[in-house]
């Protein structure tokens, strides 16, 4: 179905070149049929007057026209390619955009992101093949005609040598194909690998794990390179198949004419060598045409069988007019499943009805179902039964923030005009309007990939407001207040949802007990039902699930109560502990205060264009790329065998030419039995050489590729954090799939059919001299000529392939965008939007494809003129001289070389430029393998003790960092000590260096100036293994890898089942965990993703248990968990963590509390640092002011709590 769509698309490419490829088959065989009149010609016998005259004419025109034609016809194709690579990418596009998630469970998006960059393109590239199969029939017909006017029956015998040829090709194809298979698969293992480890790079520094997943890397790759090992070797005894293919056809047929007693002229000889080298492309390119033809069927049925998953029920919603029903949202008995094939569905039994203007909370605890009530409403769930209905335009906010890579400006408008009032009412209300006067460009800064120089609160506002913005009928919110800190939180529920959204329906899910009074309806969910419904008040009373949920708020609510009555009574003394704190508020120097920049790149922007090495590829990446394998020991070796090779071939060409007689009645310098057994033992070993060659070229194109792989990702894998927050990921795999592929699979090919083309062309000019040494009198400025056409060529087509390397990455990058995003995309109905910015940027990549086809074919013609000049000179030259002066049948071999003149001239010049071209990717790996690293892991001269650090007290003085050289410092000079065994908690405003500060003491980021002592050794003294391993981190965002439970919890092997049981009952994941059937060894999709939010918080937890350190540090760690699963976890770190010092970067005033000391910090500076209750005394201390604002907010809850 899909061949037959494409077929379609292009049929009038594809009629157009088959005419130009009849045209151009017809005329190849014009040369060699003439051959055998032309050597009686210079024999003394003339047909008729000015017949060389007449015989220069034809060859000449027919030569015209092959070159013509076949540049037509290339050109043609490579359009039609174009076309349905286009095409196939858009349709690739629009499935991503509907696959339903059931489907997307089965496929990674890096899978999914291969049919396009790699199936795609090789579809595209098909177009060179696709007349082969019936070309070759043509010219294998033709071929037997000529020799059949020259040798008679002979040519049954050419007939069957060229079949048992054809047929030697099918079992090597077959395992080429086998081989390429199973290469591919392996491939998408270790890309998947790959781009999980990327996205994950954080955690993996802070969890001092990458070098593991590396190794993980590698034995993918190796595995990978199990396989290319035979697929090269293969492909190697292919090539020694036909390089031989012409000499062993030549010695069958020569074999039967003695046999047969045919007499052999030196003539027809020459007529029957120029049509086996003739005979020697279609016989070449069979089996390169049956891989081709297999290899673009599999990639057509892998984007078959993925443009035929399903796709999101369309009929899961029914679409009701706005006005037409006094009902926003309706859900009659419905049941819904992610998975369709498990036994009991994800929602079940649900009832709802919403009136237009509701407001409508969904509470319950980690893994209920709240997510997936708000996905149902989306339509993303797979119906089972029951109806939803809805009125009106939709708008979401997601859990995990999705933002595209773009201006900032652009995520919120999304597709829709601006309206300036509006918009800056909206950055009001989402409170952004400080953050945008904080960044340099304001709302024009550009985001990087995911949203990556953006702290998590802010990703989280400006996905409300791309929500607000769209001015839709219903808003659903999947809990973002969680991100951000409370003051943030308040403001953001007040501003928006009571505020903005005032007269809208809306449906928001909390974690947060405050916010449930003020809703019209409370959804308490268990298990997937919804247990309790109805105002906040009645459900209160009826107890239950969601006392638990209120309860664990109580008792934080009532801790902050007694503190705070027991500073009111000491209140007046404190007064003096503050005034240091007050001394430090003073201004900093250059009036920077506010100014604290978000980490951007050189022109302020974070995310730097894509670096194009500009000009020509230099010298060194050759050299770099020849000497990689051996030193480059191998390469002297092939060059001989190729030269042997030529010399051999040349050799018996001119054996038979001189050996045999120029007419029927001249007399033959040697016997037949002579003359056979010579040309065999040439031919032998000619065979030998190509062996010889084929065998090196491929074992040190391996082994080059094996090292360049091995030594980028060594490279990358200790690149500093800075690197992968300034370089999309796109870039990287990019570089570890689509070049590494080229320098695995075709670069070697190139680079010695490059070398070898221009061995057989010096071959070539040698003999042709031999007869006419006046040849190089046109020759030489020839030559010349082409070389300033092909410099003039090779600059624009060098720039046009980096070109479509660039625009190739925005394609890649907004699908995987597109994907990891549809669910907001289909949200907002913006899919359109997306399919049309997606059609540009394909359009934008087949520009520069079409230009570059373009400016090959321009260079092409010209050099095939140019090469016609030479042979008819030549030819010219051969009629003029007096007969007599030349041996005609060593004239007669010149002319057989000179008419492969013009066909190996521009293969030489098309070899050089595809070598350009393709030596690119070598120069971006290489690029690559010169990333400034990180300092060492383990410095072996300073190596802490096994013990370290036995107290964990952390002292930081004059802590000094910022992201790069020329940006302004984010912490300005911070001094405190957080004592050994103690609690401490670090709040502020969002940006104000909490997370900086952290990832200082885990040296993500170096300090500038300052240092940091734990247990009074420096940190920056010892490895980054050895201090990152001694601490430990529950990072903001929880991270699962895929795999399994057990190597989640521990991926270095270090514990036994035993520990990691108790530690997965410790942090209540142990009963969880026995209900699946693997126990330790049960999956985890790719990010975890069939885990819940709140759960793979817990095994973040499970993790810090396993390890058990002297230091922790929480990062908001409860940002994503409801209020008794926090409880839990504060349980939990509290019993095990009891002579811990533990760091707690907290959004809940309430979880720093019961700290011993909390600091404050404000743009970079530490503004309050003392124990909370002293801090609290004084009502004007910036801690106080937070904790009253939590405390208003929540009295409201809280006063309700009281009436029972």
């Amino acid at each position: 179905m899909l061949a037959k769509g494409l077929i379609f698309t292009t049929w009038r490419e594809i009629s157009v070149s088959a005419v130009y490829v009849l045209v151009y088959t017809l005329a190849s065989y014009v040369g060699p049929s003439l051959i055998e009149t032309f050597v009686q010609y210079l024999n003394g016998k003339r047909d008729f007057e000015n017949e060389g005259y007449v015989l220069v004419f034809v060859f000449f025109v027919a030569k015209v026209f092959e070159c013509l034609s076949q540049r037509h016809w290339f050109f043609k194709v490579q359009q039609a390619g174009f076309r349905a690579r286009a095409a196939l990418v858009a349709k690739i596009y629009n499935k991503g955009l509907t696959l339903s998630c059931q489907s997307k469970q089965g496929h990674t998006s890096g899978e999914i992101i291969n049919f396009m960059s790699v199936d795609a393109e090789r579809i595209g590239d098909f177009g060179w093949y696709m007349h082969d199969p019936w070309m070759v029939i043509l010219q294998v017909g033709l071929a037997l005609a000529v020799l059949y006017k020259n040798l008679g029956l002979a040519s049954l015998a050419t007939l069957v040598a060229t079949v048992v040829v054809m047929l030697a090709n099918v079992p090597l194809g077959r395992l080429q194909e086998k081989f390429q298979d199973k290469l591919m698969k392996s491939k998408d293992k270790r890309m998947k690998a790959t781009s999980e480890v990327l996205r994950n790079m954080r955690i993996l520094k802070l969890q001092a794990w990458e070098m593991k997943f590396l190794s993980k890397v590698l034995e993918l790759r190796n595995v990978e390179t199990g396989w290319l090992k035979k697929y090269v070797y293969t492909s190697a005894i292919t090539t020694f198949v036909f390089w031989g293919a012409p000499t062993f056809v030549s010695v069958v047929t020569f074999g039967a004419c003695m046999v047969m007693g045919i007499p052999l002229e030196s003539g027809k000889i020459l007529s029957a060598l120029a049509t086996f080298r003739i005979l020697q492309e279609p016989i070449y390119n069979l089996p390169d045409t049956i891989s081709m033809i297999v290899q673009t069927k599999v990639s057509l049925d892998r984007i078959a069988s993925f443009l035929s998953l399903d796709d999101l029920q369309p009929d899961v919603i029914e679409r009701l007019p706005m006005g037409s029903s006094d009902l926003a949202i309706e859900i009659i008995d419905g049941n819904f499943g992610w998975d369709l094939s498990s036994p009991s569905p994800t929602l079940k039994d649900i009832n709802l009805r919403v009136s237009h203007g509701m407001r409508i909370a969904i509470c319950g605890t980690v893994g209920s179902g709240k997510s997936s009530l708000l996905s149902c409403i989306l339509g993303e769930v797979p119906k089972i039964s029951g109806t939803v209905r809805l009125s009106g335009r939709k708008s979401y906010v997601a859990q995990s923030p999705w933002i595209q890579s773009g201006k900032i400006e652009d995520n919120i408008l999304f597709g829709k005009d601006m309206d300036r009032q509006r918009y800056e009412r909206v950055l009001e209300a989402c409170s952004l309007k400080k953050d945008l006067e904080i960044l340099s460009f304001g709302d024009q800064t550009v985001i990087g990939e995911r949203g990556i120089n953006l702290s998590g609160g802010q990703k989280q506002r400006i996905q409300i407001a791309r929500a607000l913005y769209q001015d839709a009928d219903i808003y659903l919110f999947d809990d973002p207040f969680s991100a951000v800190d409370a003051h943030t939180g308040t403001h953001l529920f007040n501003e928006c949802i009571l505020g903005l959204l005032d007269s809208k329906t809306v449906i928001y899910v909390t974690h947060q007990v405050e916010f449930l009074p003020v809703a019209d309806l409370v959804l308490v969910m268990k298990d997937g039902r919804i247990t309790q419904a109805g105002k906040y008040n009645d459900i209160l009373k009826s107890g239950s699930d969601f006392m638990e949920l209120v309860g664990a708020h109580k008792e934080a609510l009532s801790a902050l109560d007694s503190i705070e009555a027991g500073a009111a009574a000491v209140g007046e003394d404190s007064s003096t502990g503050n005034a240091k704190n007050s001394l430090q508020k003073k201004e900093s120097p250059n009036g920077q205060n506010d100014k604290t920049d978000n980490a951007m790149g050189t022109n302020g922007q974070l995310i730097q264009e894509e670096e194009r090495e500009k000009g020509r590829v230099g010298l060194s990446v050759y050299w770099k790329y020849i000497t990689t394998a051996y030193g480059g020991l191998l390469v002297p070796f092939i060059l001989l065998a190729q030269i042997l090779f030529q010399l051999l071939q040349i050799g018996s060409n001119y054996w038979m030419a001189w050996a045999t007689p120029v007419s029927k009645d001249a007399v033959p310098p040697v016997g037949g039995s002579t003359l056979i057994t010579v040309y065999v033992a040439l031919a032998i070993g000619s065979s030998f050489c190509i062996f010889a060659r084929a065998l090196l070229l491929v074992t040190a194109g391996y082994k080059t590729a094996t090292m360049l792989f091995n030594k980028m990702h060594k490279c990358i894998f200790r690149a500093p954090m800075s690197f992968f927050d300034s370089t999309p990921s796109g870039r990287i795999l990019n570089r570890a799939s689509t070049d590494q592929s080229a320098v695995d699979l075709n670069i070697p090919s190139l680079v010695g059919q490059f070398a070898f083309s221009i061995i057989q062309l010096l071959g070539i000019i040698a003999v042709m001299s031999q007869v006419a040494w006046q040849v190089f009198i046109v020759f030489i400025p020839v030559i010349s000529i082409c070389i300033w056409l092909q410099n003039y060529y090779i600059q624009s087509a060098r720039e046009l392939a980096r070109l479509v390397g660039v625009c190739k990455a925005p394609v890649i990058q907004h699908f995987s965008e597109t994907l990891s995003g549809s669910s907001t995309i289909r949200s907002f109905d913006q899919e359109s939007r997306f399919c049309d910015t997606s059609m540009k940027l394909i359009d934008g990549y087949s520009r520069p494809k079409f230009h570059t086809s373009g400016a090959m074919e321009w260079l092409c013609v010209r050099l095939d003129m140019l090469s016609l000049v030479t042979f008819a000179f030549s030819l010219i030259f051969l009629i003029l001289i007096p007969e007599g002066t030349i041996d005609p049948s060593v004239a007669g071999l010149a002319v057989t070389y000179g008419l492969n003149l013009n066909m190996l001239q521009a293969w030489t010049v098309w070899n050089l430029c595809s070598m350009e071209n393709r030596i690119i990717s070598v120069e971006r790996i290489i690029q690559y393998t010169s990333i400034p690293s990180e300092p060492p892991l383990v410095v072996e001269s300073i190596r802490p003790e096994s013990e370290w650090p036995l107290h964990g007290e952390i002292s930081i003085q004059n802590l000094q960092v910022r992201y790069a050289p020329h940006m302004p410092l984010v912490l300005r000079g911070i001094t405190c000590t957080y004592f050994g065994g103690k609690r401490t908690g670090i709040v502020g405003r969002t940006g104000s260096g909490k997370s900086t500060l952290i990832q200082t003491l885990f040296r993500i980021v170096e300090p500038t100036d300052g240092q940091i002592l734990i247990d009074n050794t420096n940190i920056l003294s010892i490895g980054l293994h050895d201090l990152r391993s001694r601490l430990s981190i529950i990072p903001q965002d929880p991270t699962m890898f895929e795999g399994t439970v057990r190597s989640n919890l521990d991926p270095l092997e270090e514990y036994t089942d035993e520990q990691i049981w108790e530690a997965l009952d410790k942090c209540q994941l142990g009963d969880e965990v026995r209900k699946k059937e693997g126990k330790l060894d049960s999956a985890v999709s790719e990010n975890g993703e069939n885990w819940s939010v709140g759960q793979r918080q817990l095994v973040c937890l499970g993790r810090v248990l396993l390890k058990k350190s002297k230091i922790l540090v929480l990062d908001e760690a409860t940002a994503s968990v409801d209020t008794a699963t926090d409880n839990l976890i504060q349980q939990t770190l509290k019993q095990h963590f009891y002579d811990s010092t533990v760091i707690t970067i907290a959004h809940r005033i309430t979880s720093v509390l019961d700290s011993d000391m909390v600091l404050l910090l404000d743009h970079g500076l530490v503004k309050e640092y003392d124990t909370p209750k002293k801090l609290l005394e004084d009502k004007f201390s910036s801690f106080a002011k937070l904790v009253a604002e939590y405390s208003m907010r929540s009295s409201s809850s809280y006063e309700n709590l009281e009436e029972i």
